[in-house]
């Protein structure tokens, strides 16, 4: 089982929503969409679904051009960030609903309805009404709609956004053994990194209706090929600067210079974009670190971590740091950088180091 698109593109008047983008997706993982909003997820996928028609290029299921079928000729199926479930019907018979339409035997329907129901831990809720279930049963019954029709492509929209952290915390850990062993190709839209890494699988970075980069999961994060990828691939926002080489010698301004070590020391003389993630940027002492000072202008806590917005320059850079640091807003404060966790991209936007 394949899904690709060659050459797909999406335009309306004159503003382009997706540029012309060529991808495989495969089955055995899932295949991540990972942008910002109006990146391009949505459009991409509606058009891979067949809910949009493309402006040029072609989508083809496992080699055959499904370009001009509808929706249903194309066996897919599509989960939504919102909760859409039928008001009137049980959760048996919401989950049932695709297989009423195919004309299945009322024995297969309910061997499929109850094994899905046992997957998705519905089993105790099959004579509910969607209003009488929580957020994450009712998705788990739309989940649970698109796993029992045994589609060719799954197409997973942002499904857990509008759930609790908990509930967020259990489905994202449970989807890539439910759709495991299924044998579709399964899509998955999602605007956060950390759930992208969770997800595991291959990401295609989008920004502005472009694929940036596609790969491995891992891969894509650990070594993105331009600056549009690893801006995508990071949350809290990542920390870029400007900086000149000369010799071994790294001069991001002023105050801040340091002795290049490794690949890096081994550019060519110039000027480059520096970029860091937030993570690597402590509000404590490290080993090798780099000490870079500015005002604080925003601070926040999430969860065990400290978040600090602070100024560099004319911009704003992010620290990340474990624990709680009483950070006071307008007060200089000295952080320190992993300067070995730092990417060089040239002018281009190229990753050269």
């Amino acid at each position: 089982m394949t899904l690709e698109i060659r050459d797909i593109s999406k335009r309306v008047g004159a503003d382009v929503h997706v540029h012309e983008t060529s991808l495989t997706l495969l089955p055995g993982h899932f295949n991540v969409l990972l942008g910002a909003t109006n990146a391009g997820k949505t459009t991409l996928m509606k058009l891979m679904a067949g809910l949009d028609r493309p402006t040029s290029g072609q989508v083809l299921i496992d080699t055959v051009d499904v370009t001009q079928q509808s929706t249903q000729e194309r066996q897919i199926s599509f989960v939504h960030q919102f909760f859409v479930n039928y008001p009137h019907l049980s959760v048996y018979d919401n989950i049932a609903s695709p297989l009423r339409i195919a004309k299945m035997s009322s024995s297969e329907i309910d061997r499929r309805v109850r094994e899905a129901a046992e997957l998705m831990k519905l089993t105790p809720m099959l004579t509910r009404r969607p209003q009488e279930l929580s957020g994450g049963q009712q998705q788990r019954t739309a989940l649970a709609r698109a796993i029992v029709k045994e589609s060719k492509v799954v197409f997973l929209d942002e499904p857990l956004a509008n759930l609790d952290y908990k509930l967020r915390e259990e489905l994202r850990a449970e989807l890539p053994q439910l759709f495991a062993d299924r044998g579709a190709v399964v899509v998955y839209a999602t605007s956060e990194p950390a759930e992208a890494l969770m997800l595991g699988g291959y990401t295609a970075a989008l920004h502005e209706g472009r694929v940036a980069q596609f790969g491995d999961t891992s891969d894509v994060y650990r070594r993105p090929v331009n600056l549009t990828t690893a801006q995508v691939f990071s949350d809290p926002p990542l920390n870029t600067a400007a900086i000149t080489k000369k010799g071994t010698k790294c001069q991001l301004n002023a105050e801040v210079s340091w002795e290049m070590t490794g690949p890096q020391a081994a550019l060519d003389d110039g000027d480059y974009t520096l970029a860091i993630r937030p993570h690597h940027v402590s509000a404590m002492p490290v080993a090798g670190a780099v000490a870079i000072s500015g005002k604080i202008q925003v601070t926040e806590l999430s969860g065990s971590e400290s978040v600090a917005h602070f100024t560099v320059g004319q911009g704003s850079w992010v620290s990340q740091s474990d624990g709680v640091h009483p950070y006071q807003v307008d007060e200089s404060h000295t952080f320190y950088m992993d300067v070995s966790k730092c990417f060089f991209f040239a002018a281009d936007g190229r990753l050269v180091a």
